[in-house]
């Protein structure tokens, strides 16, 4: 039986574009959302994809573009992000208020960024290149996302802490208040997201 994982993953969005064109005040921003990892195999091809339970950003016409483009569970909240480095540690925190709360989500990581090893958990969590999300009335829409292979540093130490339940519920929550089994920092690059197209498979 394959093994499930579930990911909570910050990011920092820079020189953002929607259809080719750059929207003022909206094009560098963070993002965090809570995705598990599903396989599509099509004429004997397997493609690696990602399914979204809920992604936060700082900016309601982004929310409100991604639920009408990929009907994708957006919700905006204040957000902000904290990057340093001290005594040769990469400290990098994503932070989003819920009510009167703050969630955060931390890393620590030490040294140079380097490729991720083949066939490495990192390699497994990192490069998914396609995104499914279930659409009203059944079915899905299959988007290809494109990027680089991604370098990562090693990390040292990470962290959630906040009020998982009311964000996403009893059952997840147990799982995001354990230690995690696995934890990355990486570089980034551009990444293009494609139009998607219904599947009902």
């Amino acid at each position: 039986m394959a093994r499930p994982f579930v990911s909570l993953v910050g990011f920092h969005f820079l020189n953002t574009k929607i259809l080719g064109i750059p929207v003022p005040f909206h094009r560098n921003f963070d993002e965090v959302n809570l995705r598990f990892y599903v396989r599509r195999c099509v004429d004997g091809v397997v493609k690696r994809g990602v399914v979204f339970i809920q992604e936060i950003v700082p900016k309601r016409a982004i929310a409100a573009v991604a639920r009408l483009a990929y009907n994708e569970n957006y919700r905006r909240l204040p957000m902000a992000h904290r990057i340093s480095f001290e005594c040769a540690v990469l400290r990098v925190e994503y932070a989003w208020r819920l009510g009167s709360s703050w969630n955060r989500l931390q890393v620590h990581a030490a040294g140079e960024p380097h490729a991720m090893p083949d066939s490495s958990a990192e390699q497994f969590i990192a490069e998914h290149y396609w995104g499914y999300s279930a659409q009203p009335g059944g079915g899905s829409v299959e988007y290809h996302v494109a990027h680089p292979p991604w370098r990562v540093w090693d990390v040292t130490h990470a962290e959630f802490a906040g009020d998982a339940a009311a964000l996403y519920g009893v059952a997840l929550a147990r799982v995001l208040n354990k230690s995690p089994d696995s934890a990355l920092l990486a570089d980034g690059s551009p990444v293009t997201v494609y139009r998607g197209k219904r599947i009902s498979d």
